[in-house]
């Protein structure tokens, strides 16, 4: 297990004068840090894959993720997502060692929370349209648009949602809503000053050490921790161009991609600066962090 040695202060959160720390920052408040607007959290998010083993993260911060994940839009309010947060201390050896993998074994013992996410497939015949009847009543699914107890009981559930669990696309389906709480958690903990970054472990070994039900998938997990390289990792990383991305109107026609707008969220702090292969200030510090803890290069 890489450890580091303790240290009697922190560092306070991420977002703080442009997210590098100063000697000012010592003074400034630790939980939370100062309000970032959306954008930002979204441009300042990476995969972050070296954290500070030693550093503990507060329960508080890990409960924020949970609550925005379980918070994000969801197909028929039935909330398919699903969570077991483990912190690394709390495994034993055997467990740990089971949940690494040649490529994420590094980040995982590293990491000291892990959020392992999984799609409850029996959810839909469990609730059989109940959460669709709870939105019928608080008014988000009205009568203008037809919606009633009746059309969810009679038509909603038997003849659309309970079909749909038995055909092959199903588990797609669902998981597409798994991974929009998964990315509301990530931007939670981005938001909260933490390092993130999310990995595929073995799935079947995921199921056997958190004993979960079989109806369970197993999903990427969300490795959680404070950053011990610097919060850019050293840039913005690559992206396709936007162009080849999306469309408008047919496939092959372009979505236009208007400068005016780019310039904009480059001023928001959503595109930043991207990576430039192979830095010397990256590589410099890669060096520093395997010197530190030890790591081959």
């Amino acid at each position: 297990m890489i450890r580091a040695p303790r240290r009697q202060g922190h560092p306070p959160p991420l977002f703080v004068d442009g997210g590098r720390h100063s000697a000012d920052d010592a003074r400034k408040p630790e939980p939370g840090g100062p309000p970032v607007e959306f954008k930002e959290v979204v441009g300042r998010r990476r995969s972050i894959r070296f954290f500070e083993p030693d550093r503990p993260v507060e329960r508080e911060k890990i409960q924020k993720m949970l609550e925005a994940a379980r918070l994000q839009s969801c197909a028929v309010n039935a909330q398919w997502a699903r969570a077991v947060v483990s912190f690394r201390d709390d495994l034993k050896p055997d467990q740990l060692k089971r949940l690494l993998t040649p490529v994420a074994a590094l980040n995982v013992e590293m990491a000291p929370v892990h959020i392992h996410w999984f799609n409850d497939l029996s959810i839909v015949n469990k609730i059989q349209g109940s959460r669709l009847r709870e939105l019928v009543d608080v008014g988000a699914l009205a009568p203008t648009h037809g919606w009633s107890h009746k059309f969810v009981d009679e038509f909603v559930y038997p003849q659309i949602l309970k079909p749909m669990t038995e055909g092959p696309a199903y588990p797609v389906y669902s998981t597409f809503d798994v991974g929009m709480a998964v990315a509301n958690a990530l931007l939670a903990g981005v938001d909260e000053g933490l390092a993130v970054c999310m990995v595929t472990l073995n799935g079947e070994v995921l199921k056997e050490v958190f004993k979960t039900p079989a109806e369970w998938i197993p999903m990427p997990t969300i490795l959680v921790g404070y950053p011990a390289e610097n919060w850019d990792g050293g840039g913005q990383r690559p992206r396709p161009p936007f162009e080849e991305l999306y469309f408008e109107g047919e496939y092959g026609k372009p979505f236009p991609r208007d400068p005016k707008v780019v310039e904009q969220l480059k001023a928001a702090k959503m595109i930043q600066e991207p990576a430039r292969p192979h830095s010397p200030e990256r590589i410099a510090e890669i060096k520093r962090l395997a010197d530190k803890y030890g790591l081959p290069m």
